[in-house]
C-alpha cells in the first residue's frame, strides 16, 4: 500500500530529471548551431545558458558550427553601412552602421562572420571586424597604392584548431606596367606581400565581383573572368561568365535570370580557350534552368542579357546579385528578393535606399573572435 502511494511522486521526480537532462543537452549540443542574434536572446533563458554563451570557447564552437547566409551588408546613398537581414527575428547585428570603428568606412568584403572595411580618411586604412562583438583590427599600410576602389576578397575558414581567426586579404590593383598586380595580406604573418605576378591585358576589373573558391580568387572583368591561384600565385583570363559569380556545391558558378527561370552554370574547364578549334570543351556548363521564380519576382528581376560589364556593379534593369549554395539574392533597382534553392520559395526583402555604385556583401551571423 505504501509503495503504491509513493509511485506518483517517483514518476514526477523522473520527469524533472528528464527535463533537466534535456536542458543540458540543448545547452551543450544545440545552442552553437544558432546565429548570434538568436543566442543573445537565449541568454535570458537562465544563468547557465548566459554563462555558456558568453565564454570564448562557445564563441569558437559557434563560429565553426554556424555557416548559414544571414543577410547582406550594403552602403546607403548617404554612404552609411547598413544591414539587410534574411530573417530580422533570427539574424542581426547591434550596430549596422559600424560606428564602433575609428572612422567612417566603406564595406569591401566579407567572409564567415568577418567584415573587411576601408577608411575614408588619411591613407584609407583597411579594417577587419566582427560587427557582432564590435571588435576590430587595423591592417598595416600596403606598399602599393590600391586606388580609390580596390578589388579585395577576404578569405577566412573557421578551424577547430585555431581559437583566433586566421584570414587573408587578396587585392587586385592596376599595375604601372599595365594589367593588374596582386597584394596578399596574411594575419598569421601580419604583413602584406606582392608575389610579383602581373595579369596583362587591356581590360577593366569589376572590384565588387570577387569570389573565393577552393584556393582560387575570381573577379569579373570587361574581357572575361580573372582567376588568381593562391597556391601557384599565377593568374589567367577565363571566358566571360554567364551571370553573377558565386559558389555552389564547392564549385565556382554563375547565375542570371532568363524569363521566369533562374539559370545556373558551373565552371567546367579553365583551359577551354587553349583547346583545338571546334572542340566540345566549354568553360561554363549550364546545370540548372528549371528553377521557376514567382511571377512578381521574375518580372522585377528579369535580365534578358546575361551578366555584362557596364563599368560598375550593374547588370541591366535587374538580376542576380549573389548566389551561394541555397541562397540567391535578386535585385531590381532598390527592391530586393531572396530565393531559397532548397525550399523553392522566394521572399521580398523590401526596398532599401542603396548606393548603386557600392557593393553588396554576404554576411554570416557569427561570434568569431578576432
Amino acid at each position: 500500500m505504501d509503495k503504491g502511494k509513493m509511485l506518483p511522486n517517483f514518476c514526477a521526480n523522473n520527469n524533472c530529471k528528464m527535463y533537466m537532462d534535456l536542458k543540458d543537452i540543448i545547452r551543450e549540443n544545440a545552442l552553437r548551431y544558432l546565429p548570434a542574434k538568436s543566442l543573445f536572446r537565449c541568454t535570458g533563458v537562465c544563468r547557465e545558458w548566459e554563462l555558456q554563451i558568453s565564454t570564448p570557447f562557445f564563441a569558437h564552437n559557434q563560429s565553426n558550427s554556424f555557416r548559414s547566409t544571414s543577410g547582406f551588408f550594403y552602403q546607403t546613398q548617404a554612404g552609411v553601412p547598413s544591414f539587410m537581414s534574411l530573417d530580422p527575428m533570427a539574424y542581426g547585428v547591434p550596430d549596422p552602421s559600424l560606428t564602433f570603428l575609428p572612422e567612417p568606412v566603406d564595406i569591401r568584403a566579407s567572409c564567415n562572420g568577418l567584415l573587411c572595411c576601408q577608411g575614408r580618411t588619411e591613407y584609407r586604412a583597411y579594417y577587419i571586424c566582427n560587427p557582432v562583438s564590435k571588435r576590430w583590427k587595423e591592417l598595416p599600410k600596403p606598399d602599393a597604392d590600391h586606388g580609390p576602389d580596390p578589388a579585395v576578397v577576404l578569405l577566412f575558414e573557421p578551424s577547430l584548431l585555431n581559437f583566433i581567426a586566421r584570414y587573408k586579404l587578396v587585392c587586385a590593383f592596376p599595375s604601372e606596367l599595365g594589367g593588374y598586380e596582386f597584394d596578399i595580406y596574411s594575419s598569421e604573418n601580419g604583413s602584406w606581400r606582392n608575389p610579383g605576378e602581373i595579369c596583362f591585358g587591356d581590360w577593366k576589373l569589376l572590384p565588387k565581383s570577387g569570389v573565393h573558391v577552393n584556393g582560387t580568387v575570381y573577379w569579373l572583368s570587361s574581357q572575361g573572368v580573372i582567376a588568381f591561384d593562391l597556391t601557384s600565385e599565377r593568374s589567367q583570363l577565363l571566358s566571360s561568365a554567364p551571370g553573377a559569380l558565386g559558389m555552389m556545391n564547392g564549385k565556382l558558378c554563375a547565375a542570371y535570370v532568363r524569363g521566369q527561370r533562374l539559370v545556373v552554370s558551373l565552371l567546367s574547364n579553365t583551359h577551354s580557350n587553349t583547346m583545338r578549334l571546334h572542340s566540345d570543351a566549354r568553360t561554363w556548363v549550364e546545370i540548372q534552368s528549371d528553377v521557376s521564380l514567382d511571377a512578381t519576382v521574375a518580372a522585377e528581376s528579369y535580365s534578358y542579357t546575361p551578366y555584362h560589364f557596364s563599368g560598375r556593379y550593374g547588370h541591366g534593369p535587374g538580376g542576380v546579385v549573389f548566389i551561394g549554395d541555397d541562397t540567391v539574392l535578386l535585385r531590381n533597382g532598390n527592391k530586393f528578393y531572396s530565393y531559397d534553392m532548397k525550399k523553392k520559395v522566394s521572399n521580398s526583402l523590401g526596398e532599401v535606399n542603396i548606393d548603386t555604385d557600392a557593393g553588396i556583401v554576404v554576411y554570416v551571423n557569427s561570434l568569431v573572435e578576432l
